[in-house]
């Protein structure tokens, strides 16, 4: 079972829904630091009879900084206005775009949308259908 601690350092952690919530980069750091044998805080060796010395956590530890740095990655690639709402405006921008025929990349670049969210939100707002399928490939103008 986890503990809850209190955040020690304000830049690596944050406040969601009332919880103390860390920082993926901060996360990705203690990892790191203990895979390799060091105090995440003190920066000094980890005692050799330590748990994250054993062979098995090594392995474990290596394979969660895997995991949590293509979390990253992903995250760093999405684009900016992901999850945000649409407002009225950029509803009638992207309908606009549409009927001038740019291309539903360009759309979604110039937007800082990914593509799957500009489909969506012109399917929502009856612009284009989806094929029978339910697949948003290709789009057919309503």
């Amino acid at each position: 079972m986890f503990t809850h601690h209190k955040a020690t350092r304000a830049s690596s952690t944050i406040l969601v829904g009332g919880r103390y919530r860390m920082e993926l980069a901060a996360a990705i750091a203690v990892i790191r630091s203990l895979a390799n044998g060091v105090h995440p805080q003190t920066l000094a060796a980890l005692d050799e009879n330590s748990v994250c010395r054993s062979p098995e956590a090594i392995k474990a530890l290596n394979r969660a900084l895997a995991a949590l740095v293509a979390q990253h990655d992903r995250e760093q690639r999405r684009p900016a206005k992901t999850g945000q709402r649409w407002s009225h405006e950029e509803d009638q921008q992207v309908c606009e775009e549409l009927r001038q025929g740019t291309d539903f990349n360009q759309i979604a670049r110039t937007h800082n949308r990914s593509l799957a969210a500009i489909l969506a939100r012109l399917v929502k707002l009856g612009k284009i259908a989806p094929e029978k399928s339910g697949h948003l490939f290709p789009p057919r103008v309503a």
